[in-house]
């Protein structure tokens, strides 16, 4: 039987947002062919068979991205593609520019469907640490103190090469010493779940809104023997939790950060950290508003093209006076 992918095109700032759309319109994967994942790779195991290639050498897109979504039989098409492009073309409101906001949709084979994956995903180092792989190349750390995590991006929200996640990992790295209880907000893949493990983090519990991103993250991190004790749920923000953990980390748009802020200021031990991600430039001074009414004490501004990542914690009572 024939899957359709339907494809949108669209801006490298909308990425995150656009993969949501897809997943919560139904589609059993999501490939993202983007142009800045090439922008900060460096030379190395491309090859098919492991040889070292440089990034400039490998065909890819120039500008903007295209979002694939794979939709199962007997999905009504016809219907489908105006409700997503609606839905694409309102990221507008949210002062996001999806254009050229292209949505299209063609048939493809199922055995095309089982490989379409592999041509797009290959091991990338995103920070001094952490390199993100797919599941089916055997990469091997080449620096002492790399930390792999494994993906399987045909179930995944995202490979971990955006700006946003990249911020997020890279804030890990800063602010984690190993021990710390931590609630992940919005997990999708479970990237950052599997990240903080690898980095030290203790208890780990992780929650998304949407079943199946759960049921992505629960996939993603049996692939990760560091992450197999992460807990996960589906949840609303942090609607009805009521923990005391050390950090709180969260990937996803302004709009609903903001939200989330005090419920944050809830959750979190006197001192602990909050990490925020998903911030489009022009929504950076709303968000660092938002966390200094609350009463955060902003630590770190991150910036990687037109996206910010904020590193902030509840003032412990000797900052209070």
């Amino acid at each position: 039987m024939e899957w359709t992918a339907i494809e949108v095109e669209t801006s490298n700032e909308v990425v995150d947002a656009v993969a949501n759309i897809l997943t919560e319109a139904g589609a059993s994967g999501v490939q993202i062919d983007n142009a800045t994942d090439y922008a900060h790779l460096s030379a190395g195991r491309f090859g098919k068979r492991g040889e070292i290639v440089d990034p400039a050498e490998l065909p890819h897109r120039q500008q903007g991205a295209a979002l694939t979504g794979y939709f199962p039989p007997k999905t009504f098409v016809p219907e489908l593609i105006p409700q997503i492009q609606q839905r694409v073309d309102q990221l507008s409101d949210y002062g996001l520019d999806p254009a050229p906001a292209k949505v299209s949709a063609a048939g493809i084979k199922d055995e095309q469907w089982s490989t379409v994956w592999q041509k797009y995903y290959h091991p990338v180092r995103v920070t001094n640490q952490l390199t993100v792989g797919p599941k089916w190349e055997d990469y091997q750390p080449v620096q002492a103190g790399e930390k792999i995590i494994t993906l399987d991006p045909g179930m995944a929200f995202g490979t971990g090469t955006h700006p946003t996640t990249r911020l997020m990992l890279q804030a890990l790295e800063i602010v984690v010493h190993g021990g710390e209880s931590m609630i992940d907000v919005g997990t999708g893949s479970g990237v950052l779940s599997i990240a903080a493990k690898l980095l030290g983090v203790g208890q780990v519990v992780a929650y998304d809104i949407d079943e199946t991103a759960v049921k992505s993250a629960e996939e993603n991190l049996a692939l990760n023997t560091a992450a197999k004790d992460v807990k996960l749920g589906v949840n609303s923000l942090l609607d009805g939790i009521n923990a005391k953990v050390d950090l709180i980390v969260a990937n996803i748009l302004a709009e609903i950060i903001v939200p989330l802020i005090p419920q944050a200021w809830q959750n979190l031990k006197a001192g602990g950290k909050l990490l925020l991600s998903g911030i489009i430039a022009d929504k950076q001074d709303l968000v660092a508003q938002h966390l200094s009414d609350q009463g955060f004490i902003i630590d770190e501004t991150m910036r990687i093209d037109d996206w910010y990542g904020i590193i902030a914690h509840r003032p412990t009572k000797e900052e209070d006076y």
